[in-house]
């Protein structure tokens, strides 16, 4: 049986050169590593409307699917977690200030100038941020490729 592929969504949320991250609350090696506002498709749901969702449970703020702007996907493997896809999206214009709606799984939000980023960043997360500087718009992480 072939091993199913999750989807995940990432929002890069940028306001006056800062990028807003999450410090996950987790009883695994990522507890207290900061992370983007992210979570996985629903059944029947598209990816913006999933990034736009994620961003108004994680950090209440309304996104318009319009203003999502794809920057990278990720191909990751590995961790101890099924395979997955993740789709980053970037975006400059919402509704509201961010807040921390889900304290069981975040333990502050952040504003980081984007020069400036922290070092604990959890690696998946940390190459859809790369590509925010660099222009990749895909890499892989995790697997292993005979030579």
């Amino acid at each position: 049986m072939t091993a199913r592929h999750l989807i995940d969504v990432h929002v890069l949320l940028i306001r006056d050169g800062r990028l807003l991250l999450s410090k996950r609350r987790s009883d695994d090696v990522f507890d207290g590593r900061w992370h983007l506002p992210a979570g996985k498709l629903e059944a029947g749901e598209s990816a913006t409307a999933a990034a736009a969702r994620e961003a108004d449970e994680e950090i209440g703020v309304y996104i318009d699917q319009a203003d999502l702007r794809h920057i990278h996907t990720a191909h990751v493997v590995g961790s101890g977690r099924e395979p997955r896809l993740g789709l980053f999206f970037e975006v400059r214009h919402w509704t509201g200030e961010p807040t921390n709606r889900e304290p069981d799984k975040c333990h502050e939000l952040r504003w980081f100038p984007l020069d400036v980023l922290p070092d604990d960043i959890i690696s998946y997360p940390a190459a859809g941020i790369r590509a925010h500087f660099s222009g990749a718009t895909y890499s892989e992480h995790g697997w292993h490729t005979a030579h």
